[in-house]
């Protein structure tokens, strides 16, 4: 099917990760509409969710531009529950 299509996402990480995933999906399409993070509580403290909505073209390739984050060193920085 030709033409963009939605797409639609809650993802749940660090401030850190939250910014690399929006970057990357971000470099795949459009943004429709972001969502406000919400702070996580108890085990997941430390920790955001995001709701974001896109627009992707079919057949779109990314370019790889995405930043990596080091995960070891994000979880290592959280607070404890």
């Amino acid at each position: 099917m030709a033409g963009p299509h939605g797409l639609e996402v809650w993802l749940i990480g660090t401030r850190a990760e939250l910014d690399a995933a929006t970057a990357a999906l971000t470099d795949a399409g459009h943004v429709v509409q972001r969502g406000t993070r919400h702070a996580l509580t108890g085990a997941d403290a430390g920790r955001y969710r995001l709701y974001l909505r896109l627009s992707v073209a079919a057949g779109r390739r990314s370019t790889g531009r995405g930043a990596v984050v080091d995960l070891a060193a994000e979880r290592a920085s959280r607070r404890p529950a």
